[in-house]
């Protein structure tokens, strides 16, 4: 490829390992796009896809993708922890090869314009392709969710940028944009208690007086009998992984809680866990220049 762009589309099912798999066809056996990850969480109810392709193909596999979640997803039987507003929730472009963010972000308004006029869902656009300042946090675009938005869209600030000006009977609506890489974290922690885990989330995050580039909430692994701090490191060479970690250790410590362990969601890229690894074995004057791998896939 060329031309490579990733794209994380965020579905609202996570437990039909059919619909899942419905889904996930159209990246599949395409010219010019890659299925690289894809995963579902059960107490979230929420499926994460991976995949990266040259700008056409990955648009139509995409749009593809996003017809047959309308389909299958019914949201007014939609429980889980995560936050929706969408059968197909958020829909993100990130340049990865040869392509910059203005092609990126042209790419985000191309399929919610089409999103749009092929399957009548309301698309708001977010991150670096928001229309307005208000729109750029997914936070304060979903605030509301699915049962929320009905009313939420027909105020003027919320009008959606393509579609009609009504929420989707089953589907709710969809945030398309472009993006910086992004790294989902989730901390677990040893306690049932799920207000302890808001108490956390809303001191790490950065609205909250916490960590710039961190966003977080409190979700309940009941199957589990714990807690997490689900997060959202939304610009890793800034804010490393290892400070959301021990931050979060920190805040739990007061209330006699501790970790028992984390999880990336999806893919990360090397040099996040590069930079949180360094930080921990205490190397110096350690580089990415280093890592074999690196250098390898230098062109």
């Amino acid at each position: 490829m060329n031309k490579i762009v990733e794209c994380v589309p965020n579905f609202s099912e996570g437990r039909d390992l059919q619909k899942i798999d419905q889904i996930i066809s159209p990246f599949r056996g395409k010219p010019g796009v890659k299925l690289l990850d894809y995963s579902n969480d059960e107490d979230h109810n929420r499926l994460v896809v991976t995949v990266v392709g040259e700008p056409e193909p990955l648009r139509d596999a995409v749009l593809e993708a996003i017809g047959i979640a309308v389909q299958l997803i019914d949201l007014n039987h939609h429980t889980g922890q995560h936050p929706r507003m969408g059968a197909v929730d958020v829909v993100p472009f990130i340049p990865i090869k040869n392509v910059t963010m203005e092609e990126a972000i042209a790419l985000s308004k191309e399929v919610g314009a089409e999103v749009a006029k092929r399957y009548n869902l309301p698309v708001f656009l977010y991150e670096k392709s928001a229309s307005a300042p208000h729109r750029e946090n997914l936070a304060a675009v979903r605030k509301g969710e699915f049962e929320g938005m009905a009313e939420k869209i027909k105020l003027p600030e919320w009008q959606p940028d393509f579609g009609p000006a009504e929420r989707h009977p089953t589907a709710g609506t969809v945030a398309v944009g472009a993006r910086m890489p992004l790294v989902a974290y989730n901390i677990n922690l040893n306690t049932p208690n799920l207000d302890i885990a808001h108490d956390i989330a809303k001191k790490i995050r950065f609205i909250g007086g916490g960590l710039r580039y961190c966003k977080a909430m409190g979700v309940e692994l009941k199957d589990r009998g714990i807690t997490q701090v689900s997060i959202n490191m939304t610009d890793y060479t800034r804010t490393a992984l290892y400070r959301a970690f021990e931050l979060t250790r920190i805040e739990a410590q007061r209330y006699g809680v501790s970790i028992v362990g984390s999880e990336i969601i999806g893919l990360v890229p090397m040099e996040a866990l590069i930079d949180t690894a360094s930080y921990y074995l205490g190397l110096e004057n350690f580089s990415m220049q280093q890592v074999l791998e690196a250098r390898i896939m230098e062109e």
